[in-house]
C-alpha cells in the first residue's frame, strides 16, 4: 500500500488548466483497482492518493502518466506501508503477509 503525497510547484490557476485530464487519469487508475482514495490537501498545496501497486516501480511508471506530472505542476513523495490494522469495512486493506 502507498500514500502518494502532490505537491504543488505552480500557482493553482496553471494547476487547474491540468485538473480535467487529471481527474480523467485517477478514474482510469480506480477502474483498474490501483487507486483506493484520493482528493485534496488542506490548504490546497496538492493532494494525496491513497493506491495499491504489486510495487513501488509499478506505481512510479503510473504516476509518470498523471497529467500533473507531465506538466512539471507538482512534485510526487511516494510513502510505502503495510496495513495492519483498519475501521470496521475496510479490512480488505489489510495485506496478507
Amino acid at each position: 500500500m502507498f500514500v502518494v503525497s502532490l505537491t504543488y510547484k505552480k500557482p493553482i490557476a496553471e494547476v487547474e488548466l491540468h485538473l480535467a485530464a487529471h481527474i480523467a487519469y485517477l478514474d482510469q487508475y480506480y477502474a483498474a483497482g490501483t487507486f483506493v482514495a484520493s482528493g485534496r490537501k488542506v490548504p490546497r498545496t496538492g493532494g494525496v492518493i491513497l493506491a495499491k501497486s504489486e510495487s513501488r516501480a509499478a506505481l512510479e511508471a503510473i504516476l509518470q502518466q498523471d497529467p500533473f506530472c507531465i506538466a512539471d505542476v507538482a512534485e510526487f513523495e511516494v510513502i510505502e506501508f503495510v496495513p495492519t490494522k483498519t475501521a470496521p469495512g475496510l479490512e480488505p486493506l489489510i495485506e496478507v503477509i
